[in-house]
């Protein structure tokens, strides 16, 4: 194994172990002044998996790349590539304004108990 390639193939080998498609697990390597970027591509089904719960499993992974960058001394960043149409935008709130509502508490409520 290339000592300079430690980092994407630890990456691709914690990846592949999670995901549902391990075949789908694509990572490419760059290295410019600022350090090593790894650019990471997946199953969209496997998103949620690799993400983790509020991040954790991410935050988890960049961690550990980050002790492989101390140790090699390079810096390490990680992008996880988000596919298409995959993050879902949430609604946008429509406000009506006080002078537009045309009833009040009381005769919604009525409305529901006929």
């Amino acid at each position: 194994m290339a000592k300079e390639q430690i980092d994407l193939e630890f990456l691709e080998y914690v990846v592949k172990s999670i995901a549902s498609h391990p075949d789908d697990v694509k990572v490419t390597r760059t290295v410019d002044e600022m350090g090593v970027l790894l650019n990471l591509k997946v199953n969209p089904e496997d998103m949620g998996q690799i993400i983790g719960r509020e991040g954790s499993t991410a935050r988890a992974i960049r961690t550990i790349l980050r002790v492989i960058g101390v140790k090699n001394n390079a810096r390490i960043n990680l992008k996880i590539e988000e596919p298409e149409g995959g993050r879902v935008r949430p609604q946008e709130r429509t406000f009506t304004p006080r002078s537009e509502v045309k009833k009040n508490v009381d005769e919604v409520v009525d409305e529901l108990k006929l």
